[in-house]
């Protein structure tokens, strides 16, 4: 997930300013934070659409749920057309919602706060967590050779590499917090999350510390070891993972109906992924991914067992923490986690897994 959004560029800027513009005006004359998303907001007793009319199709942006319905056998059992977007991470997601080029997102729970606090109203229609997610974290805390970190409270004084607006970006507030530290403690370094630049960034001793996520914990510890790297436990919730929506795409029916449709699929695919655990690791992390079986195998282990609930309470409180939290460090206004959520939504995934197949 980049630290900064794509920006358009050439004839794409007039149609993304128009977007915006259309964006502002559904959110109440360019309101922001809660006054936007109240202005388009949804009833919450109102009924969901269950049915799909011909002709509705949706454009999602969630190339591993492709994947995975893909293997499964799945994806042509839906009852209307999918475009499928090579699309993932909040500001690419984001930059396509407001090209109105995108109907379903698949991100973490960063997005959908920045989203709101630039006008553009959204709602989270899925919501997935892992099982024992302490046991199973998405981020350890890569620390350079010779910095002399072995816990939490050793972070002081050093220098972190930080994307604002990101997961990991996040997790670092979150990590300083539990360490009782402040930024004033230590100096972020503001580098893309991307492909190996944490690693690498710690490995040059650019930075002291860094949150490290999938094949990068491994593939970190085992190239630069004999030097002195290694990682440590954050003990942190790090789990969220959503699909969210433009908050104007739930006002026509026909697309409410599909997305009902698409999140009861998707949460069938999750179970899927983890009930098969070979036909992914060759599937999806050796033929689409280029890694390696290994290293497939490892990224199955390590995102444990799949838990999609049918009461989004406790991760809504969680998701205020986390705006409160961002909100202290941003300056921005802070927002209602419970109006980030489309709560007829809230049964669909669970619902659909107790139905089976």
């Amino acid at each position: 997930m980049p630290a900064t959004p794509t920006r358009p560029r050439g004839g794409r800027l007039a149609a993304v300013a128009l977007a915006v513009l259309a964006t502002l005006a559904v959110a109440g004359c360019g309101a922001t934070g809660q006054a936007g998303q109240a202005a388009a907001g949804l009833a919450a007793d109102a009924p969901l659409p269950t049915v799909v009319p011909q002709g509705t199709k949706l454009i999602v942006g969630d190339p591993v749920g492709k994947v995975a319905f893909q293997l499964s056998g799945q994806i042509d059992k839906f009852s209307f057309p999918i475009e499928w977007a090579n699309i993932s991470g909040g500001p690419k997601t984001t930059e396509a919602f407001r090209a109105d080029a995108l109907d379903i997102g698949a991100v973490a729970e960063i997005p959908a706060i920045h989203a709101t606090w630039t006008g553009l109203p959204v709602k989270i229609v899925a919501s997935k967590f892992r099982k024992d997610p302490i046991a199973h974290p998405t981020y350890e805390i890569g620390v350079a050779p010779g910095s002399g970190i072995k816990a939490l409270t050793d972070l002081r004084g050093k220098r972190i590499a930080y994307s604002p607006g990101q997961a990991q970006g996040a997790l670092v507030l979150r990590v300083l917090r539990k360490a009782g530290l402040t930024k004033n403690d230590v100096t972020l370094v503001e580098l893309p999350s991307t492909g190996d630049v944490y690693p690498n960034a710690l490995a040059s001793k650019q930075v002291d510390a860094a949150p490290l996520g999938g094949v990068y914990i491994k593939h970190y510890v085992a190239k630069f070891g004999r030097e002195g790297a290694t990682t440590i436990p954050h003990g942190i919730r790090d789990d969220p993972s959503h699909l969210y929506v433009r908050t104007e795409t739930l006002h026509d029916p026909g697309k409410a109906a599909a997305i009902r449709e698409y999140v009861a699929a998707w949460a069938k695919a999750q179970r899927w992924i983890y009930e098969h655990p070979e036909e992914w690791v060759a599937g999806y992390y050796v033929k689409d991914q280029g890694l390696t079986p290994a290293d497939g195998r490892y990224l199955v282990k390590q995102a444990g067992e799949p838990e999609i609930p049918a009461d989004w309470t406790e991760a809504i409180a969680r998701h205020q923490e986390t705006i409160e939290l961002l909100a202290a460090d941003t300056g921005n206004k802070v927002l209602n986690a419970k109006d980030l959520y489309d709560p007829r939504y809230q049964p669909v995934g669970a619902d659909a897994l107790k139905e089976g197949a």
